[in-house]
């Protein structure tokens, strides 16, 4: 089984930027791309098999659901398969960001499951590139009780009612962000970054700036429903450390996905030892992956009947497993 990939969704964003084509090698004339969902079972935002090399591929054309529902634990691993059935566990992205993101939270799994039915969202952002004087938005840098939010969020009008609290970060490439389920956060205007997370959509909006719609409307709120997800506890460091001078570095392992970043110069075997998947992002230079070319921009996913990576090339990647 060689690795699959998918085509991209592109979403076009009010805050979406300009270099997500171009990094992947791709034209279009789609306006301001925020995100391109590189990998996503996500109902009605599947992602989509494409050719990859192999004569008379039989799994072109089919959605990642069908693709599970064809080769079960084979594709996504026997344990991962028993979990979750064919709902692939994680959503992988693209992000750019030209203007500020919204303020924003996500609920826990109990808690999108008691209102949506569905996961909660944790996540965590990857900077590879960040413009001088970007900012990333995470966390709290003093204590507030729900109270203190529910008194800010009502002086909306004066600007943004959470300026005060939230930790601002200065952005550098290669920097690392884990977002656990209720940590407010915000991707500031400036970055490129590689985001990978449950594959849950949810998310409430607790301040936008402000900002109108295409159709001059002010975007939906959820302060609300924000009150109750929100984590309020204040936390020593909000930027996860890792040794970049590793050929092989571990930055995130959680209960909902395990990521490393894998530098190849010429060659290289990968045994991530485990009964799962494996998502390769491709952050820079091009290689040959298990027997399918990749390049920057593009993503593989690698059946866990197959999950030792054998790399030959020059690049850099991202790496998840379950």
């Amino acid at each position: 089984m060689k690795p699959y990939k998918f085509k991209p969704i592109l979403k076009t964003t009010l805050w979406g930027g300009y270099q997500i084509a171009p990094f992947k090698g791709i034209y279009t004339a789609q306006p301001n791309i925020g995100e391109s969902w590189e990998i996503s079972g996500v109902p009605g935002q599947e992602s989509v098999s494409v050719e990859r090399g192999l004569a008379d591929d039989v799994d072109v054309g089919k959605t990642l659901t069908e693709l599970i529902e064809k080769h079960k634990g084979m594709l996504v691993g026997e344990r991962v398969y028993r979990q979750f059935g064919t709902r692939f566990p994680l959503l992988v992205k693209f992000i750019d960001s030209r203007q500020d993101l919204s303020v924003q939270v996500h609920p826990n799994d109990e808690l999108a499951e008691e209102r949506h039915h569905c996961a909660g969202k944790t996540e965590m952002w990857y900077v590879i590139k960040a413009d001088t004087g970007s900012k990333i938005y995470s966390g709290l840098r003093k204590s507030i009780t729900p109270e203190d939010y529910e008194r800010m969020v009502k002086m909306e009008q004066e600007g943004n009612p959470l300026e005060d609290v939230i930790a601002c970060h200065e952005a550098h490439d290669g920097d690392l962000y884990f977002l656990p389920a209720g940590r407010l956060h915000a991707i500031g205007a400036g970055n490129f970054l590689a985001e990978i997370q449950q594959a849950s959509d949810i998310t409430y909006r607790v301040y936008d700036f402000g900002r109108k719609d295409q159709h001059g409307r002010p975007r939906e709120l959820h302060v609300e429903e924000a009150k109750d997800a929100i984590d309020y506890r204040l936390w020593p460091e909000y930027r996860t450390s890792y040794d970049s001078t590793k050929p092989i570095s571990q930055l995130i392992e959680c209960p909902y996905f395990k990521v490393n970043r894998v530098v190849v110069q010429v060659a290289s075997q990968v045994d991530f030892k485990c009964d799962s998947f494996v998502v390769v992002m491709c952050l820079w230079g091009s290689a040959n992956v298990n027997g399918v070319a990749v390049r920057q921009g593009e993503t593989l996913l690698v059946p866990a009947a197959e999950n030792v990576l054998y790399i030959f090339g020059n690049a850099t990647f991202l790496t998840a497993t379950l």
